[in-house]
């Protein structure tokens, strides 16, 4: 994780949603110059996610969501700061 905080753009936020056993060391520079933050969150147990993914399975939940290809990154960007995103913006690759 501590590489990628580097990589995370002005006011980017890494969010860690898993324990690792090693410690998370970052440059004080990273996080000052970038606005960047690093925040932990517990997303529960396991069976949490189980019991999450079943029901959704079970009742026919589906996301709804716009996509882009990864290329146009800046474009999607752009739509969510101008408030014209009307789903959750997915970025794609072409695996």
């Amino acid at each position: 994780m501590s590489s990628v905080v580097s990589g995370l753009t002005t006011r980017g936020k890494l969010v860690v949603v898993g324990v690792g056993m090693k410690p998370v060391q970052i440059s004080s520079l990273d996080l000052i110059f970038g606005s960047r933050t690093i925040v932990g969150h517990a997303s529960g147990a396991s069976i949490d996610s189980q019991d999450t993914l079943a029901f959704s399975a079970l009742s026919g939940v589906r996301p709804t969501i716009e996509t882009l290809p990864l290329e146009r990154a800046a474009e999607a960007y752009d739509r969510m700061m101008r408030n014209e995103a009307r789903f959750r913006m997915v970025l794609t690759t072409g695996l």
